[in-house]
């Protein structure tokens, strides 16, 4: 294709705003008298509320408004499953849980008043994990779930099982009897925050009109009004959720998180209410990826070929689920390969932690982690490369996955030899204790929801395309510009991205599933090729031509010697008052064509300490067009460094059910002078489901860099370490074990 626009490093269309400091996140929203918002969170685990006094909480200067469990509906709220109190009223489920809440003319009055109310408890007995959750006579911690709205499959017998999936192909006791070879482990995966920069926010300001004013760091205004009327019996028509920018999502900003407590307190005060977490409320009562534990068993003959698989992945939901649109799902423990057999058994199980979210890729890390561990395993038990027993057990295209999702233009293969030659696979042999490790994956772009787009030029020939897609720092509105500029022959700066909201459209889909390029580019390809054709017609009657033989080329509409500009013509449509807007609604087809991925780690481990010093990355991607360069190659490095931090350093260390890395000191993650080396390789293929045969990028590059980091540790020094995250301690005591 012979493309000007798309395909080229174009900066952000946020960018000035954002290094300016121009641009107006939810904790800049500067709504008139507004009162601060704080909560009162449950310093117990699990507990029964014998008494909440707030009675000297309202009696501090400046406090406007107290509210507990009683004070407001006794209702539930959640993005699916509807199991989260607005405020604790029986009982709390974990360290953190929200029990009262003040607004007050300064933060500091409201802290002092948080401070005064007084909580009696009832202890009861905690359950710290999956495995506790699961014993038999282990405390119940939602009573009542049978009645919660949203509640999904489940065992009756298991009564903290909030869901059960199962998949299932072949007959997996038959292939498991016709394995020759059968290796079975456990693995485990911590809970990990997503560490945007923005923590939640949210102001919400109510009128004696019924009016709800809302601004949310959350990417889904549509869905969140949706919940807000119907989880708090309010009118819809009279909720206006308002178009603010976001610092970093990865996941974790889809829920309602303080707005439904924000909203009773502005109600009670009679003033709008600003409600923002800091850090340690985050890492305390966030939405964190799930902490796993999964039991893997895997089948295969003497020359690598996979027969059966069976397995049990216990997510760790913590105290509710709530914050996620659906349970997650373990099924990528196939991954990308042949199996004939195979059993997967999911349970999203509740215990007295934190509730989890959703987080880049949910749920494919802790299982991606699993099965690429274990074939490495399985190849040296079997004396056999691991390349080659992957590559032996490829899917084929045709083949369907355990979600009943076809498998078309496979191009793993390929994507593979690539990572393996920058990498050097068969070239020398690592050091002495350095050693190499691979992973690889997929994953299909999502296309559930609808888009809804304007696009109108004006006399001047200036396009706009109007959104309510929030950009959440993944270039979604550059992306826009540039597909429109292609597509009319301008220079993008003559494209211009505005960002509507709940009061623009109807609905609208949310960020997420690696969709947004696809959906929203698709959708605008059809906006803007009508737009097109309407100015086209002017342009023919004016040249005095037929449409067909008009040729739209740098912004010149021309034909049989004769041009005329773009904006020319827009200008004289919209003086002869033509309406140069288009409406369009976009509802996209799930695409079979998935994008694969494959990382190559070379490592190195010290003995006397056990630690691991990364050396340098080599991950390769499927791609169709990259519609910006700059903004492709910066998921793929953010991706890497979110998954090096899962692999080598992340984790939400707990004491029983408590968590104890409160803040940013003790909950570390990757600087710069943690990063080895990356090289990006692009392995190019016009298939894509989005504009211009383009593919997913943003879930990708954090899902195989731990396996491929675990696999490497083995091969360097002969350790394998099971549980992430890979620290020296782990590495250490392993080898002495050894």
């Amino acid at each position: 294709m012979d493309l000007k626009v798309v395909g080229q490093p174009i900066g952000r269309v946020e960018g000035p705003d954002k290094v300016s400091g121009r641009m107006v996140y939810t904790a800049d929203v500067d709504a008139p008298d507004a009162l601060w918002g704080k909560c009162l969170r449950s310093t117990m685990a699990h507990a029964r509320l014998a008494r909440v006094d707030a009675s000297r909480a309202r009696q501090v200067p400046g406090v406007q408004a107290v509210l507990t469990g009683e004070d407001v509906p006794d209702v539930r709220v959640g993005v699916s499953l509807e199991d989260l109190p607005v405020l604790a009223r029986d009982k709390v489920r974990f360290i953190g849980d929200k029990i009262a809440a003040v607004a007050a003319d300064t933060l500091d009055a409201a802290e002092q008043a948080l401070s005064l109310i007084e909580v009696e408890y009832e202890e009861l007995p905690a359950v710290a994990g999956v495995e506790d959750a699961l014993a038999d006579g282990a405390p119940v911690i939602h009573e009542r779930l049978a009645g919660y709205a949203g509640v999904p499959g489940r065992p009756a017998d298991q009564p903290n099982v909030l869901s059960l999936n199962e998949h299932t192909a072949g007959d997996v006791a038959q292939g498991m009897t016709e394995a020759e070879v059968v290796v079975e482990h456990t693995f485990r995966t911590p809970g990990v925050h997503q560490v945007y920069l923005e923590p939640h926010a949210t102001v919400v300001s109510t009128d004696d009109d019924g009016r709800i004013d809302v601004w949310a760091s959350c990417k889904a205004p549509f869905r969140l009004k949706k919940m807000l009327a119907a989880q708090l019996a309010l009118e819809e028509e009279n909720i206006h959720v308002h178009g603010v920018a976001l610092g970093g999502d990865f996941g974790g900003k889809g829920s309602q998180m303080d707005v439904p407590v924000c909203y009773y307190l502005s109600r009670a005060a009679g003033r709008p209410v600003k409600m923002v977490m800091n850090y340690t409320e985050e890492l305390m009562a966030g939405d964190p990826r799930h902490p796993s534990v999964m039991r893997v068993k895997l089948g295969a003959k003497r020359d690598g070929t996979l027969v059966a698989l069976d397995s049990d992945i216990y997510f760790d939901s913590g105290a509710y689920s709530g914050f996620k649109p659906s349970e997650i799902d373990g099924s990528y423990v196939v991954n990308a390969y042949r199996i004939p057999n195979y059993a997967i058994r999911t349970y999203n199980v509740y215990t007295n932690g934190v509730p989890g979210g959703y987080m880049k890729s949910p749920g494919q890390p802790q299982a991606v982690f699993a099965i690429e561990s274990l074939l490495d395993m399985l190849a040296r038990e079997l004396d056999l490369d691991p390349v080659a027993i992957r590559l032996r057990n490829l899917m084929q295209d045709g083949d369907v996955l355990p979600n009943k999702r076809g498998m078309e233009k496979i191009r793993c293969r390929e994507t593979i030899e690539a990572a393996l030659a920058a990498a050097g696979w068969h070239g020398d042999e690592a050091g002495e204790d350095t050693g190499r490790g691979m992973a690889l994956g997929f994953r299909h772009t999502g296309g559930s929801g609808t888009v809804n787009l304007v696009v109108s030029c004006s006399s001047d020939g200036e396009v706009t395309v109007l959104t309510a897609i929030p950009d959440i720092g993944t270039g979604t509105h550059t992306l826009l510009r540039q597909i429109t500029a292609e597509l009319l022959t301008v220079p993008a700066e003559q494209v211009k991205v505005a960002r509507g909201d709940t009061d623009t459209f109807d609905t609208d889909a949310e960020p997420g599933g690696s969709k947004i390029t696809a959906m929203v580019g698709r959708g605008l390809v059809e906006a803007v090729e009508e737009l097109r054709d309407r100015i086209t017609e002017a342009a023919a009657d004016a040249l005095g031509c037929r449409a067909d033989e008009v040729t739209l080329a740098d912004g010149r509409f021309s034909a049989g010697g004769a041009a005329l500009a773009f904006a020319d013509v827009a200008g004289r449509l919209i003086a002869e008052d033509e309406d140069l807007t288009v409406r369009k609604s976009y509802q996209p087809q799930r695409s079979p064509v998935p994008a694969f991925f494959v990382q190559v780690a070379e490592v190195a481990v010290d003995r006397e300490t056990g630690t691991v010093d990364v050396k340098r990355v080599v991950t390769a991607h499927d791609v169709g067009t990259i519609i910006n360069p700059l903004g492709h190659q910066g998921q793929i490095d953010g991706g890497f460094v979110q998954g090096l931090g899962y692999a080598v350093m992340e984790e939400m260390v707990k004491d029983g059910p408590r968590v104890t890395t409160l803040n940013l000191g003790d909950y570390c993650v990757p600087c710069v002078k943690d990063l080895p080396p990356l090289e990006t390789v692009l392995v190019e293929d016009q298939t894509g489901p989005g504009p211009y045969n383009a593919k997913a990028i943003g879930e990708m590059s954090i899902v195989p860099t731990a396996p491929a980091i675990a696999n490497a540790v083995e091969a360097a020094v002969g350790v394998r370490i099971l549980d992430l995250p890979i620290t020296a301690e782990k590495v250490y005591n392993a080898l002495r074990e050894r």
